[in-house]
């Protein structure tokens, strides 16, 4: 990890703090830390700093804080994705942190299996380990807020029209604006909301209600691709 990320129930004292399992497994066997080493380190929703290793013992080291440098800017972004399957979901939430993208709606799709609503990964704590990875590696941290939507229509009818009022919306689909074409005026900078569907891409009454709504459609070309490699794909050409 990139960062070492802290929380509020990690201090000990106002600029010190403990850390057991996992982070000092890393910090022991990765970086070999060593007492007066230091490391990068962030507070989850707060600063970024330098942490430095004070103290440790079998299982635990103590580290003394200085946070005072703000968190990278995020994506002016909404990202809309239809639910993926749960191990695809898994690496698409790690994707969302690490790229910056503030706010994701998971919503259904007539291709979306139901049982992909049972997961318990969609639990709210499994949701923050999936994303989690994204934002140590990333030396950010911000959680994206995650909203479940399991109503496709009354997701587009009542609430999609209101995250469009103050944003260019997009649907990826074939047949729309080519990727890249100088119309849409890249990278945005703009607040943006991307519509992204599960595999086989949304079906035809889907897309015409998100285009109802306000979106544009937007072609990735003759290629198929899995979530997984869209998403990256077309924040890497919109955004950066």
């Amino acid at each position: 990890m990139n960062l070492i990320l802290l929380q509020e129930s990690d201090f000990i004292a106002e600029d010190r703090v403990r850390l057991e399992g996992r982070r000092w497994r890393h910090i022991t066997e990765v970086h070999r830390a060593a007492p007066g080493q230091s490391l990068r380190v962030g507070l989850l929703g707060g600063a970024m700093g330098t942490g430095e290793v004070e103290a440790r013992g079998e299982q635990w080291l103590e580290l003394r804080v200085w946070l005072d440098t703000p968190p990278p800017l995020p994506l002016p972004l909404t990202l809309v994705m239809a639910l993926p399957r749960p191990k695809m979901l898994r690496r698409c939430l790690g994707m969302v942190a690490e790229m910056g993208i503030p706010e994701l709606y998971l919503i259904n799709s007539a291709r979306v299996e139901k049982s992909f609503w049972q997961s318990p990964w969609l639990e709210p704590q499994r949701l923050i380990h999936c994303l989690t990875p994204g934002l140590e590696q990333a030396r950010d941290t911000r959680l994206p807020r995650v909203h479940l939507r399991r109503r496709f229509r009354p997701f587009v009818e009542d609430e999609l029209p209101g995250l469009l009022a103050h944003r260019r919306g997009l649907v990826a689909h074939p047949g729309g604006v080519p990727l890249g074409a100088d119309t849409l005026g890249t990278p945005i900078s703009a607040p943006s909301l991307l519509c992204i569907g599960p595999e086989g891409g949304f079906i035809p009454y889907e897309v015409q209600r998100l285009v109802e709504a306000g979106c544009s459609t937007l072609d990735l070309g003759g290629r198929i691709y899995r979530v997984e490699t869209a998403l990256p794909l077309l924040i890497g050409r919109l955004f950066v």
